[in-house]
């Protein structure tokens, strides 16, 4: 009832609003088609059916998975066992002129630093021209570079994670390998003042905090850091012990014994059942992505899940087919129908954040999230 509620009232208002990372983004004057087209999707999430009844409305896009850093607990530093490129933007372009009208936010990271690619400013450029909204993921070391602060406020982007497990170089460095603290901290100063100085409401500034082991001792000090930074946001995440190896059944201790979760229970992603001692397993999986939310490859590779990280099971390719051949084809109709049937046995679904209490990536995972700015 509550959702059909939410949806006359959209269609009526023609407003929406979607929450992505405990981020409330805000749409209005949404076309009619548009909105409907979110109503066939959520839709079909709670029925799943083989073949979607509206295109996705949201699209999770590789700018590229070449990265600058060497993160511990990142599948790019063992190794992705793909080629190392950057997205090309007419590749971009031709997605969005396909499905762009359907679509309100792109999530404009996978694996890899997204704003190496020299062309992402331009795709942001290119999805607000279409009405879409744009976040996006950085570990801030580009940032650094005042040319580089001043093009991304100029490109409309609309929020930015600047992701920061560490607020001392010790702390940092035992996460985000090579990385300088320094340059993050006057990275997100640089954006900050450029923001102010045209006063310009985006991007909004998200410092993460992803609690582990090393880093939860510094909890206290992060909400002082953060006012002095002049950031919009500040959340904090919970790791997920399990995304090393997403292809494979991990043991049980990899969930419940990593060497780099928190101690505190309060930071960690799965609950416990006291009985037992061990994470509690879900009936049902959550996830919404194969009716929602596709991964896009930077070299147009099309997986149905963030985790697919070595494309081992690729739906389809945008250099060689079109976007409604692949969401409405038979690959990806394979996939919704066995997922329905039996997740469990899935090797990207069975082990994944969503197979367990407390690891819904919509609601669950962002354990603290404190708003400085209106």
């Amino acid at each position: 009832m509550k959702k059909g509620w939410r949806a006359l009232r959209a269609l009526l208002s023609r407003k929406l609003t979607i929450v992505c990372d405990q981020i409330p983004y805000h749409f209005s004057k949404v076309p009619i088609k548009k909105i409907l087209n979110w109503i066939l999707v959520e839709a079909s999430v709670l029925a799943k059916p083989g073949r979607p009844w509206g295109w996705p409305t949201h699209l999770q896009i590789e700018p590229t998975n070449r990265c600058n850093l060497s993160c511990a607990l990142c599948p790019t530093t063992i190794g992705l066992d793909r080629p190392p490129g950057h997205m090309d933007l007419g590749l971009f372009q031709k997605l969005l002129d396909e499905a762009g009208d359907h679509v309100f936010l792109i999530l404009l990271w996978d694996w890899g630093e997204p704003f190496m690619n020299p062309a992402v400013y331009d795709m942001v450029a290119y999805a607000r021209a279409k009405g879409i909204k744009t976040v996006s993921s950085t570990n801030g070391q580009l940032f650094s570079r005042k040319d580089q602060a001043a093009r991304l406020v100029a490109s409309g982007l609309d929020s930015i994670i600047f992701a920061l497990d560490g607020i001392s170089q010790p702390t940092y460095q035992l996460y985000r390998k090579d990385g300088s603290l320094e340059n993050v901290l006057q990275g997100i100063r640089n954006v900050v003042a450029r923001k102010r100085e045209l006063r310009s409401p985006r991007p909004l500034v998200n410092l993460r905090f992803i609690v582990m082991r090393e880093n939860e001792h510094e909890i206290p000090r992060l909400k002082d850091l953060a006012l002095s930074l002049g950031v919009d946001a500040l959340t904090l995440k919970t790791l997920n012990p399990c995304n090393l190896d997403p292809y494979e059944r991990n043991p049980q201790e990899i969930r419940e014994q990593n060497p780099f979760l928190p101690r505190n229970p309060a930071y960690r992603r799965f609950k416990v059942d006291p009985s037992t001692g061990h994470v509690v397993r879900l009936i049902k999986n959550p996830c919404k992505q194969l009716w929602n939310n596709p991964v896009i490859h930077w070299n147009g590779t099309v997986c149905s899940c963030t985790y697919d990280v070595k494309d081992k099971f690729v739906l389809g390719d945008l250099s060689k087919q079109g976007f409604r051949d692949i969401w409405f084809g038979a690959p990806y109709g394979r996939m919704r129908r066995r997922f329905r049937r039996e997740w469990e046995k899935m090797p990207l679904c069975s082990e994944c954040s969503y197979a367990y209490l407390g690891g819904d990536c919509g609601r669950e995972t962002i354990v603290e999230a404190h708003f400085f700015n209106p």
